[in-house]
């Protein structure tokens, strides 16, 4: 939204954090559904906001790439083989978090039995819809801009100086595709925050829309948003943060917890090959996590010099 309002209104008077403000009065209004069943159909127009928003940001590459007023471009990397191998272990992070998505439907399928095929079914599909659109524009995005690609590639198609790369009515459809599909991530990775915080407020005793529950579930849900919201317009991180948490959370829980919990459950002999191979799969991956830890931590100290408290520009 700060963007398109930026391309529009140049000297307009609004900031990022009052763009951020807006969002977090939506998200307080659509965090009021009140279990992960009732967003389903969300879920689903979220998949397919994905899926557009992917084909419009990929084609605005392709065109912008092969266009008049392309950007020059430089594949290069960094010049210090240090920061070379800090920079590699905070995109092993990043790629963490993206695959962090699978872990929704997993954690989901053991719910309710059967579990193995309800898993399967929708792991095949959230890493399908995975390769299908992060790969295909980050490949699209970094053809076209080299090593100047932005994190949000929006923003690069949307130069400061000289004309968009792309038709404004596209780019105008993807701010709108990948702002609707944002309210629908949020809403659903709430849901544990929820569930977390609901387990001592609410009477399972009493109805869902009950006075007893809905009152508590009402200012819970809007403080926690509120919070959210003001972290958000506070600390405008982006790569930076999406690094800490694939590096913290999603490698422990993608490639180091399973292995232990399979270890743990099944006790194979340790002579024998099962073993030995989730044991080095928990050594590897503990050994990325830390370093994908040290380095994103490191990368957001250093980026911490660029910015100041509710800045009205995202560092990526």
């Amino acid at each position: 939204m700060k963007i398109m309002y930026s391309s529009l209104s140049p000297d307009g008077p609004l900031k990022l954090y009052e763009f951020i403000a807006m969002v977090t009065v939506v998200m307080i209004v659509l965090s009021q559904l009140p279990t992960f069943h009732s967003l389903r159909h969300i879920n689903l127009a979220s998949l397919f906001l994905s899926l557009g928003y992917t084909f419009i940001v990929v084609g605005a590459c392709v065109q912008a790439g092969l266009s008049k007023n392309a950007p020059s471009r430089d594949y290069s990397l960094e010049s210090s083989g240090s920061a070379r191998v800090f920079s590699a272990f905070t995109s092993i992070s990043i790629i963490a978090a993206i695959f962090g998505n699978g872990i929704l439907p997993e954690i989901q399928a053991t719910l309710a039995p059967p579990a193995t095929g309800k898993m399967v079914k929708g792991l095949l599909m959230c890493y399908t819809v995975i390769l299908l659109t992060f790969y295909s524009a980050s490949v699209s995005g970094y053809w076209a801009f080299g090593n100047k690609s932005n994190s949000n590639i929006i923003k690069s198609l949307m130069p400061d100086e000289g004309p968009s790369l792309a038709p404004t009515w596209v780019l105008g459809l993807g701010v709108i595709f990948v702002l609707l599909q944002l309210f629908a991530i949020g809403l659903v990775y709430s849901q544990v925050a929820y569930e977390i915080m609901e387990k001592k407020s609410a009477d399972v005793k009493q109805g869902m829309f009950s006075r007893r529950n809905l009152i508590p579930r009402l200012i819970l849900r809007t403080l926690y948003m509120i919070f959210c919201g003001f972290m958000a317009a506070m600390l405008p991180f982006f790569g930076d943060i999406n690094g800490v948490v694939g590096a913290i959370g999603f490698i422990p829980l993608d490639f180091v917890l399973p292995m232990l919990l399979y270890n743990m459950t099944y006790k194979p002999p340790k002579s024998s090959l099962i073993y030995w191979v989730n044991l080095s799969i928990m050594v590897v991956f503990t050994g990325a996590g830390l370093m994908g830890a040290f380095s994103s931590m490191r990368k957001l100290i250093l980026d911490a010099n660029k910015f100041k408290l509710f800045s009205s520009n995202v560092v990526d």
